[in-house]
């Protein structure tokens, strides 16, 4: 049987057999409830099946690796911490994402990192320092493709923090809107609202400013890497967003300029890799929240 993804969705996503999906999700939700009735190995493996998921959505909303490995700890211990409150009224996943929303929007760690970028001073920003194009290198091509991923992250921190996690949500997760209105505790209509409002801004900024979606636009990344490399932006020989299973760089390009429109925000937001834990947190959280206070 063949099924296919979701209108929009890139080619190198990942779908899952409905068959498959269900298997995994009853043996997830089996050791939920043995985690609940406090088997150690069951709540690692927990652990061990959301660390990645929660890693990638952190990254997504904060973009800086270290506050995301951070992040994705913090979150890990409230859901270990809170696991005795889920009822299974909602699919597991969505109760952690739940979990994890709060705290990327209270948190005051996370509040006090956000500096209240906006789209115009970002545009200021990229068209600094320009240079005209020359002949790629090898390495200009591995570094333009960390340049464009990590350009293409921090603009989404031009959104407030309700904002760029419902857009976040929405095309970047690509939950129902049903699921992401339950994530945030909010009605279906003001959630559309918000991402409306999210996506609205990011295109307008994309198809205006960045020259992967508009050839037009005085930003580009060739022009722009020389000085990223200048600022410490990105470095030379280090990528902490152009990984392995990341779409090069020439080939997003092409991609991009094949759709239409808002579909260029869509495909470029969603042409970055899926940022899986660097560490395994499981063994780590669950001696932290076992350990004696």
């Amino acid at each position: 049987m063949s099924h296919t993804a979701p209108p929009g969705c890139l080619t190198y996503c990942t779908w899952l057999e409905p068959i498959r999906a269900d298997a995994v999700s009853e043996n997830l939700n089996e050791r939920v409830e043995a985690a609940q009735q406090g088997d150690q190995d069951a709540l690692e493996r927990v652990v061990r099946a959301i660390q990645d998921r929660v890693h990638h959505l952190a990254m997504r909303m904060l973009v800086n690796p270290d506050d995301a490995l951070e992040a994705t700890q913090e979150i890990l211990i409230l859901v270990i911490t809170k696991l005795s409150t889920f009822r299974g009224d909602s699919a597991f996943h969505t109760w952690v994402y739940r979990v994890a929303a709060n705290y990327l929007l209270s948190a005051k760690s996370i509040r006090d990192r956000d500096h209240g970028l906006n789209f115009e001073a970002f545009r200021t920003d990229l068209e600094s320092g320009l240079v005209p194009v020359h002949a790629d290198t090898a390495e200009d091509v591995v570094m333009l493709n960390e340049l464009r991923i990590s350009c293409t992250m921090a603009m989404l921190l031009c959104l407030d923090l309700k904002h760029r996690i419902a857009y976040v949500l929405g095309d970047i997760l690509e939950l129902e809107h049903g699921d992401a209105a339950n994530i945030l505790g909010i009605s279906k209509a003001n959630y559309r609202k918000r991402l409306s409002r999210a996506r609205g801004e990011v295109v307008a900024f994309t198809s205006s400013s960045c020259g992967v979606a508009n050839e037009a636009a005085k930003c580009a990344c060739p022009r722009r890497l020389p000085a990223a490399l200048a600022s410490g932006r990105v470095r030379s020989g280090h990528t902490a967003y152009a990984l392995p299973d990341a779409p090069g760089y020439r080939d997003v390009l092409t991609q991009v300029k094949q759709a239409e429109g808002a579909l260029r925000t869509l495909k470029l937001q969603n042409a970055t890799p899926q940022f899986k834990s660097p560490q395994d947190l499981a063994a780590r959280i669950a001696e932290i929240v076992a350990a004696p206070t």
